[in-house]
């Protein structure tokens, strides 16, 4: 038999404690279409290839309903953390946005690699990232 391996992240959750301002801030300022949205419990967004999944922890952390999914319990305090693909190209002007729009740029790197990546927060103050692919190496 040979090897598994995992062909890669299929989703991404991070944990906020307002949904309208989640679905606000990440579909209109970051401008990520949304798959669904789930009362106060989530929303769903596609980013790329993959998705990015909001949850309200003090909703996913309830067993779910005898009728419902059987998805455990789960969920987490404190601020989160992700990372955003972005094309070399485009770094400058994702910054120009967020700057543009209110959002502080925390932290710029230059990486080892010399892949360049900058750092700002979501309203829940998850710790989000946009970053040249380089910085893994990724084609």
């Amino acid at each position: 038999m040979s090897e598994l391996k995992f062909e890669g992240v299929l989703e991404t959750a991070l944990y906020v404690d307002d949904l309208d301002r989640a679905e606000a801030f990440y579909g209109s300022v970051l401008g990520l279409g949304k798959i669904s949205r789930g009362g106060n419990r989530h929303v769903f967004f596609r980013c790329g290839p993959g998705v990015l999944l909001l949850f309200n922890a003090a909703e996913t952390m309830k067993p779910p309903p005898p009728d419902g999914l059987h998805v455990p319990p789960h969920g987490t305090h404190g601020p989160g953390h992700m990372c955003f693909r972005v094309a070399a190209g485009d770094l400058d002007a994702w910054k120009e946005k967020l700057s543009g729009v209110g959002i502080a740029i925390e932290s710029e790197v230059l990486w080892p690699s010399g892949a360049r990546s900058f750092y700002f927060r979501d309203p829940a103050g998850n710790s989000l990232e946009c970053a040249e692919a380089s910085l893994w190496a990724i084609d």
